[in-house]
C-alpha cells in the first residue's frame, strides 16, 4: 500500500464534500488490528465534533435518516454524535453549555477507524482516531479516551473531542468493548465497521456472537471476555492506535511517539475508570496525563465494587427512599406527589423475606434507611440516586453486568433475564428500521431503542424482586456462580500508577450512581498512602448524569461537571505545554446550586481556577 498516495488522494476531496471514505489495509505497529482501517474526511457540511450540525443542531431533535430503513453511514455516524453529546451533556437552555462553558465549533478533519482485539478476546474492540486539519505541529497532543457507560465508539465526545480538537489535539476514542452494535438472532445481522446493519458472514461485525441463540445479543454483556477487566489495555491500544493514525495522516512529521506526542488520558464514569486502569497498566509510560472524571475504579482492598453497591441498591433503595426526608426529592415521589406504589410494595417484601422488622411502612423505611447507612451510603448519594432508582438503572445495570462477569451468552444471562425486540411491549421481532438505528440511538444497555429486558420476574406484587433478589444472591452467598462473579470482580482491580504521572480525579460530591464513598475517595486515599500526589475535587452540587439537568426541578439543585473537567484539561495542558508547574493540591471550587435560573459563571466558583 503507497499510504502517501492514498493521503494525496483525500487531500484533493473539493472541502464542500461532507463525506469521501475509503479502506486501507492494517499497517505494522498496530497487529492488533483486525481488518482495515476506514478512512473519511468531514469537512463542509460536516465536520468531526458536531457533524455539521452544531450547538443548535446537537441540541434539536434527532437528525433524520432519508429512508429509516437503509441509513447511510454518514446519516449514522451524524446522528451517533448527537446521541452521545445529549447522552452526556446538559444542552438545555438553563444549563450554560455554549455560553457559560464549552463550545462547539466547526473542526474540519479526518477519521481513522477499525476494530481492533486484546489478545485472547472473543470480541474486538471499536477504535476510532479523529485528526483535525488545524493539529498542531507545534504542540502534538494526543488525546486518548473511551466511552462513558457502555456507550458506542465517540460516547466521549462531549468531554475529550470538545476539549482537544478545537485546541488541535487529535482524539483517539475506544468503545472498550461496549458500545451498541446489537446482533439480532432474528435476521442474524450486526454491524459492520461503517455503522450499518449487515448480515452474519457478508462482512467483519462490531460483535458477532455464537452461531445459535435467539432474541438480542449485546456486546457488553454477551461477548464472554469480561470486558471491564482489559478497558485499560482497550485505552493504551487506542492510543498506539492513535500514534499510528497520525504516522499516515502526517508521514512527513512521522514518526509520532509518546517521547514527542504527549499523549493525554482522559474519560468520564466507566471511561474515567477505564482510563484510571490505563495509567496502572502503562509500563511503557505512554501516557503524559490523566483527568478522570466520576470514575467507576475498584481499588483492591478499598471501596466497594459497583457490583455490591448496585444489587444492594435495587433490593434496598426503594423502600429507604421513601424515608420522610426525601419527600421533596426529584424522582423519589410519583407525580402527584405520593409514595411509589411499587415503593411501599418493597418494604412489605423485604418485611416478608425478613430483612425487616418493622410491620408499618413508615418504620420500614426508617429500618432501610439505617441498613443503608451502615454499609456507607449517605444521605446526598441517596438522594441523587432517587433517580437511578426510579427510572430502574440498578436492576438494568445488574442484569447486564452479571452476564458480562459470569461471561454469558444472550442465552443463558443469570436470573432469568434477556434481551428481545420490543413490540407492543412484548417479545418479538424487530423491524428493518428499529434494526437500523440501534447503532446511532443506543445507549449499549437495553431496555431502549426497541430492545426490551424481559425475565427475572414473577407472578408475585412485587414482580421484579425475584431477579433483584437472585442478582444481590450473586454477591453475597458462596456458590459456583458467586465465586466466579467475585473472581470476575477481583480482575477489575486497578494498580498503582507511575509516580511521576501527574493525575487529577473529579468527582460529584452528589453522585448518587457512583458514590464517591464507594469509588474515588478510596481509590485516592490509597494513592496517597503509596506516596503518590494525585489531586482530588470532590465537585460541590455535581452528579453523575449532566444529561439530567435538563429535567425540570432535578437541575435545579446541581451542577455539571464537565466545566470543571476542561478546566482541569486547561491546568494538564499548561503544565506540559507551557512548564506550569504541577500543584501537590489545588482548592476544590466552592460553586452554588444553579436554582430555577440559567447557570451563571460565577455559581461555578472557578474563578482563577
Amino acid at each position: 500500500m503507497n499510504i502517501r498516495t492514498c493521503l494525496v488522494g483525500i487531500a484533493m476531496l473539493a472541502a464542500g464534500v461532507a463525506q469521501a471514505s475509503s479502506t486501507e489495509p492494517s499497517m505494522q505497529g498496530i497487529e492488533f488490528v483486525q481488518g482495515e482501517v476506514r478512512v473519511t474526511t468531514h469537512r463542509g457540511q460536516d465536520d468531526l465534533l458536531s457533524a455539521g450540525l452544531g450547538l443548535a443542531g446537537l441540541k434539536a431533535a434527532p437528525s433524520p435518516f432519508a429512508d429509516a430503513q437503509h441509513p447511510t453511514a454518514q446519516e449514522l455516524r451524524r446522528r451517533a454524535i448527537q446521541a452521545s453529546w445529549k447522552g452526556i451533556a446538559d444542552l438545555g437552555p438553563l444549563g450554560g453549555f455554549g455560553s457559560v462553558y464549552g463550545a462547539v465549533p466547526d473542526v474540519p478533519g479526518r477519521e481513522y477507524q477499525a476494530f481492533a482485539r486484546i489478545p485472547g478476546a472473543h470480541a474486538p474492540h471499536r477504535v476510532l482516531v479523529q485528526v483535525p486539519d488545524k493539529f498542531d505541529q507545534a504542540h502534538r497532543c494526543l488525546v486518548v479516551t473511551a466511552s462513558s457507560g457502555s456507550r458506542g465508539v465517540y460516547g466521549a465526545i462531549a468531554l475529550a473531542g470538545a476539549w482537544g480538537l478545537p485546541r488541535g489535539c487529535a482524539v483517539a476514542y475506544t468503545d472498550k468493548g461496549t458500545g451498541s452494535g446489537y446482533f439480532d438472532y432474528g435476521d442474524y445481522s450486526g454491524v459492520a465497521l461503517d455503522g450499518t446493519r449487515a448480515k452474519r458472514g457478508t462482512a467483519l461485525l462490531e460483535f458477532e456472537p455464537a452461531a445459535n441463540g435467539e432474541g438480542i445479543a449485546v456486546k457488553h454483556a454477551h461477548s464472554g471476555d469480561n470486558p471491564e477487566a482489559d478497558w485499560g489495555r482497550h485505552v493504551l491500544q487506542a492510543a498506539q492506535f492513535g500514534l499510528a493514525m497520525l504516522d499516515r495522516a502526517f508521514p512527513e512529521q512521522a514518526p509520532f511517539t509518546p517521547q514527542n506526542t504527549r499523549i493525554i488520558a482522559t474519560g468520564l464514569s466507566n471511561g474515567g475508570g477505564a482510563v484510571l486502569q490505563a495509567a496502572g497498566m502503562d509500563d511503557a509510560h505512554m501516557l503524559a496525563g490523566v483527568v478522570a472524571l466520576e470514575p467507576n475504579v475498584h481499588t483492591p482492598g478499598h471501596g466497594r465494587a459497583l457490583y455490591d453497591y448496585m444489587s444492594e441498591a435495587a433490593l434496598w433503595l426503594p423502600c429507604a427512599l421513601l424515608d420522610a426526608r426525601f419527600n421533596t426529592t426529584p424522582f423519589a415521589r410519583d407525580a402527584h406527589g405520593a409514595p411509589h406504589a411499587a415503593w411501599l410494595t418493597r418494604c412489605a417484601s423485604l418485611h416478608a423475606q425478613g430483612l425487616l422488622t418493622a410491620t408499618t411502612p413508615d418504620a420500614q423505611a426508617q429500618e432501610a434507611l439505617a441498613h443503608l447507612h451502615r454499609s456507607g451510603w449517605t444521605d446526598q448519594a441517596m438522594a441523587t440516586a432517587a433517580s437511578s432508582t426510579a427510572l430502574d438503572l440498578w436492576r438494568v445495570i445488574g442484569a447486564a453486568y452479571a452476564s458480562a462477569y459470569l461471561r454469558r451468552g444472550a442465552g443463558g444471562m443469570p436470573c432469568g433475564y434477556r434481551y428481545a425486540a420490543l413490540v407492543d411491549g412484548k417479545p418479538g421481532v424487530a423491524d428493518a428500521a428499529t434494526r437500523a438505528s440501534w447503532w446511532a440511538d443506543a445507549s449499549g444497555i437495553p431496555p431502549g431503542n426497541g430492545v426490551g429486558l424481559f425475565g427475572g420476574t414473577d407472578g408475585s406484587a412485587d414482580p421484579q424482586l425475584a431477579g433483584i433478589t437472585c442478582l444481590r444472591h450473586l454477591w453475597s452467598s458462596d456458590d459456583a456462580d458467586a465465586r466466579a462473579l467475585h473472581a470476575a470482580v477481583q480482575a477489575l482491580a486497578v494498580r498503582l500508577p507511575r509516580r511521576d504521572l501527574p493525575l487529577w480525579v473529579l468527582h460529584g460530591a452528589d453522585d448518587g450512581l457512583l458514590p464517591t464513598a464507594f469509588t474515588s475517595e478510596p481509590y485516592i486515599a490509597w494513592l496517597r498512602a503509596e506516596q503518590r500526589q494525585p489531586l482530588y475535587w470532590k465537585v460541590p452540587h455535581a452528579q453523575h448524569f449532566d444529561a439530567f439537568l435538563a429535567l425540570p426541578g432535578f437541575g435545579d439543585r446541581h451542577l455539571p461537571l464537565l466545566p470543571y473537567g476542561y478546566a482541569a484539561l486547561d491546568r494538564l495542558w499548561a503544565h506540559l505545554f507551557q512548564g506550569q508547574p504541577w500543584p501537590a493540591q489545588l482548592p476544590v471550587p466552592e460553586g452554588q446550586a444553579r436554582g430555577a435560573g440559567a447557570l451563571q459563571r460565577g455559581m461555578l466558583g472557578m474563578t482563577g481556577t
